[in-house]
């Protein structure tokens, strides 16, 4: 399998983000790995959206869904290139409230900008601009990942083949937020 952990800047000050509700990053950096090739056709892409506690790292040792994404797993690596980035916010490599503002030369902490869905699913798809990936085979989440691959597909159907949601809403009730406090603690 072949395991890769890359980052790239998706945004500048010559060319920021606009999130939905009018924030502005002038820099936005993703980490993400991949795991499989690539066909020379470029079909073959599964993307994965990871749920509210994960990370880019879905595969391999220690890969939160290690036991789904590999060679002759559900996602098989021998069939599919799969990309996997930290989410915008999620400060795992990727942009997010411990980043630096560059405005202010320190972490944003809680000045981060509102994020939304859309928002998160722009930056997923400028990664796959910056790739080369015009559509992909499949997109794959659960929970938070899910909603992602939701939004994706209503904004978007014709990039997506395939859109797997696992344990996914298109919105929740305050009990779910809730328990979903209580799963971050």
């Amino acid at each position: 399998m072949n395991d890769t952990a890359q980052r790239v800047v998706l945004a500048t000050e010559d060319d920021p983000l606009i999130l939905e509700h009018g924030g502005r990053l002038d820099h936005v950096e993703v980490a993400y790995e991949t795991w499989g090739e690539l066909s020379p056709q470029r079909d073959n892409v599964v993307f994965v959206c990871h749920a509210l506690t994960g990370d880019a790292h879905a595969a391999g040792e220690g890969g939160w869904w290690a036991n789904l994404i590999g060679p002759g797993r559900a996602i098989d690596t021998d069939r599919y290139y799969v990309i996997c980035p930290n989410l915008l916010g999620g400060c795992r490599g990727t942009t997010g409230p411990s980043s630096t503002n560059p405005a202010t030369g320190r972490a944003w902490g809680m000045s981060f900008p509102l994020l939304t869905m859309r928002d998160l699913v722009a930056v997923h798809r400028l990664l796959l601009a910056h790739l080369g990936i015009e559509r992909l085979h499949a997109a794959v989440g659960g929970s938070l990942g899910g909603m992602q691959v939701l939004q994706w597909a209503i904004d978007d159907p014709t990039a997506i083949g395939h859109a797997v949601l696992v344990a996914a809403s298109s919105q929740l009730t305050a009990q779910n937020i809730a328990f979903s406090g209580v799963a971050r603690d």
